[in-house]
């Protein structure tokens, strides 16, 4: 894991396209800013394992036969 320190006001740039500024700064809490293309998903990372936990349970519903389905002509 990289750290860096920033400064209200201050940001840091990601792979030439996502930038995320540091907005503010309120005790243990601080608000950053995420300017990124629409085509990339951004998600605090709770929501992310919940999206991430409902994709494997949906896939292990699925029996054998469901999924052949799926590729029959």
């Amino acid at each position: 894991m990289l750290a860096l320190s920033r400064k209200r006001g201050e940001a840091l740039v990601i792979n030439n396209n996502i930038e995320i500024t540091i907005l503010d700064v309120k005790g243990d809490q601080i608000k950053i800013g995420i300017n990124a293309p629409k085509e990339i998903p951004v998600y605090r990372k709770e929501v992310y394992e919940q999206i991430q936990q409902s994709n494997r349970e949906a896939m292990t519903k699925q029996t054998p036969e469901a999924l052949n389905n799926l590729f029959k002509e």
